[in-house]
């Protein structure tokens, strides 16, 4: 029963990393805290591979380990993670070596301020008006008017009033 219990733990750890880190790639605007997500998502997706492959009554997977005809826990899970934790290492130092890269070249790591950024860089390398404005809406419609705000405190005179 305890032993149940603690897979069921493991599975749910598994599967809690996997859902944190996807929904901190939706959500985070900073390109840091999107690779930190993405990098949770795939400690849960490890887990669940490992998980995959256990078996409460087996041993490890070593020749002449354990007792002869035991059952043996499956091997090429354990072959996957590992082969994916390196190249999720190689693909996490890549990633912070171009945000290093964009923050050094626009001095910030917000999607919003880069898409911008990037959208006007790219019309004016091909000579086009970019496309939005900073003064106007997008789609041309007009802005309903501002109504004033009410003055609190006491009246300034205007001069020569």
């Amino acid at each position: 029963m305890i032993h149940l219990n603690f897979v069921v733990i493991l599975y749910v750890g598994a599967i809690g990393l996997l859902v944190i880190g996807a929904a901190g790639m939706v959500v985070c605007n900073n390109l840091f805290r999107m690779l930190l997500a993405l990098v949770l998502a795939e400690a849960g997706v490890n887990l669940l591979l490992i998980l995959a492959g256990y078996r409460s009554d087996a041993t490890a997977p070593i020749l002449g380990f354990g007792p002869e005809g035991a059952a043996m826990v499956d091997p090429i899970p354990q072959v996957l993670v590992l082969t994916a934790i390196v190249i999720g290492v190689g693909v996490q130092a890549l990633a912070v070596s171009v945000l290093s890269r964009i923050f050094r070249a626009y001095g910030t790591l917000d999607v919003r301020e880069l898409k911008g950024r990037f959208e006007r860089e790219v019309a004016l390398a091909k000579g086009i008006e970019p496309p939005g404005s900073e003064e106007e809406p997008a789609g041309g419609r007009p802005l309903s008017p501002v109504p004033p705000r009410p003055r609190t405190g006491p009246q300034i005179e205007e001069a020569g009033s």
